[in-house]
């Protein structure tokens, strides 16, 4: 289980969107003149808020900098921390780190052996600074891009408050790590910035920081951080509700608040918003609204994304955000039926995770039974390789996302062979090119795609999309 998947479990669990950070305040904390009676009373306090705030949270974020400044003792009460939090609770491991030297040996460290699921990390060093650590496609890092400190105002909002830093490290940030692996940090009292950076990144997780400052509203914080689902946004509890000798009921009050919050958000965004062209091009592609559609959902992406062979493309495509929008889902299930009428089977296949409901809509819509090749057996129940009814001999259309290797598409054919049903073709929505087809031929396989990447970007470079620059780092890859 990935972070973020982990994270929308405790989450629905516990009905939370609050964090609570495992940081004291050593001035809170009453003082016995050594550090061993310090460590202990830290280990008592740890342990009871962790006891008091476990069913009332969705994840733990202790500070690195705090342990390390107690030195040994305090490493080792870092870890019995990290134990005496329950392992269906992620934790975010507060660091801030942006040393290059030890990027490598510090994302093993906490990934493997301290085994939290997730860090943050200073963006000054730029993606050779985060890639280390996205490496772990189970892991996930946050990217802090704005501070409350008003010492930090000069940098921040450089050269101009129509420009500001903080914003472009927002846009460059979402172009290091898929929605699996990146969010962002924002510490701010200010509602216009948490908005800013939502416009922006709609689609990441935003771990809000100083919003309990003089001057911060909860309510607008909300309304401007959480996304159209109602979460999107984690919360910190208090420091002050922490220092209570009952700090349950306080977070459990605050929780209410925050989730009548997010229930007037879904309310509000209940309805799908509809989508509309603003270019006409003369030698337009057929699916060109289609193509900008996906660009302008964020469901195409352009910078260096590290793929999990560890290979850099300068783009991503992420198909799954379809499914929450019906215009655009109806548009790509046309584009697949298209090339699916032309073809003869008996059963379609979606491959698992990402194809699954892309193949559930054309069963529908075609009116042919659907099967799955599992992604792993389990050692319990039927054990059955592919999930659904299905003859021997039968005739089997396989549906994917996205043809980048091909490694997915042949395992899952494989698997369906495997129980002696034939496939012949293989349709996909997007083809990465480089000679996938051709492998897929050699496997006896006929590849169908409803776009390829060059059709995509010469589409978008032509509707003033992408740029020259970003066109051009295609014909390079």
């Amino acid at each position: 289980m990935n972070f973020f998947d982990k994270l929308n479990a405790a989450i629905a669990r516990n009905q939370s969107l609050l964090f609570v950070g495992l940081d004291p305040n050593l001035e809170m904390m009453p003082s016995r003149g050594n550090t061993v009676s310090i460590i202990t009373d830290l280990s008592d306090w740890l342990q009871f808020l962790i006891a008091q705030t476990s069913d009332l949270v969705c994840a733990y974020k202790p500070t690195f900098g705090f342990y390390k400044a107690l030195g040994a003792p305090g490493l080792e009460l870092l870890d019995q921390t990290l134990k005496a939090i329950p392992a269906h609770i992620p934790v975010i491991l507060d660091a801030k780190h942006s040393d290059l030297n030890t990027s490598s040996i510090f994302a093993q460290t906490i990934f493997t052996q301290w085994r939290v699921d997730a860090v943050t990390l200073n963006p000054y060093a730029g993606q050779d600074g985060v890639a280390p650590f996205l490496v772990y496609p189970d892991k996930a890092v946050f990217i802090l891009c704005c501070t409350s400190n008003p010492g930090a105002i000069a940098l921040q909002q450089y050269p101009s408050n129509e420009s500001p830093l903080y914003v472009q490290v927002v846009k460059e940030a979402r172009t290091w790590g898929t929605l699996e692996q990146l969010g962002l940090e924002v510490g701010t009292t200010t509602p216009d910035v948490m908005e800013r950076i939502r416009a922006i990144a709609p689609e990441r997780v935003i771990l809000a920081r100083s919003i309990w400052a003089e001057g911060g509203d909860l309510g607008k914080i909300l309304a401007a951080g959480l996304n159209n689902n109602g979460d999107g946004l984690l919360i910190p509890v208090p420091q002050d509700m922490l220092a209570s000798t009952q700090p349950a009921s306080e977070i459990t009050s605050l929780r209410e608040e925050i989730n009548a919050a997010r229930n007037k958000v879904i309310e509000s965004a209940s309805s799908c918003s509809i989508w509309l062209p603003d270019v006409c091009l003369l030698n337009q592609h057929p699916y060109l609204d289609l193509i900008l559609q996906l660009y302008d959902l964020g469901c195409i992406m352009f910078g260096e994304f590290v793929q999990a062979s560890g290979a850099t493309f300068p783009y991503y495509v992420d198909l799954r955000k379809i499914i929450s929008n019906p215009q655009v889902f109806s548009t790509i299930l046309t584009a697949y039926a298209d090339i699916l009428n032309t073809l003869q089977f008996d059963r379609i296949a979606g491959i698992p995770y990402g194809s699954l409901p892309t193949a559930t809509g054309l069963a529908l819509r075609l009116n042919y039974p659907m099967i799955f090749p599992r992604k792993e057996v389990k050692a319990h129940g039927t054990r059955r390789v592919i999930e659904g009814n299905f003859q021997p001999g039968e005739t089997v259309v396989v549906v994917d996302d996205i043809l980048i290797s091909g490694k997915s598409a042949i395992e899952g054919a494989e698997k369906i062979e495997s129980v002696g049903l034939n496939v012949r073709d293989i349709v996909v929505f997007m083809d990465h090119e480089q000679g996938v087809k051709d492998r897929l031929k050699e496997k006896g396989y006929r590849a169908h795609s409803v776009l390829t990447i060059s059709e995509i970007t010469e589409t978008l470079y032509a509707a003033g999309r992408i740029d020259e620059e970003q066109f051009r780092s295609f014909e390079q890859n």
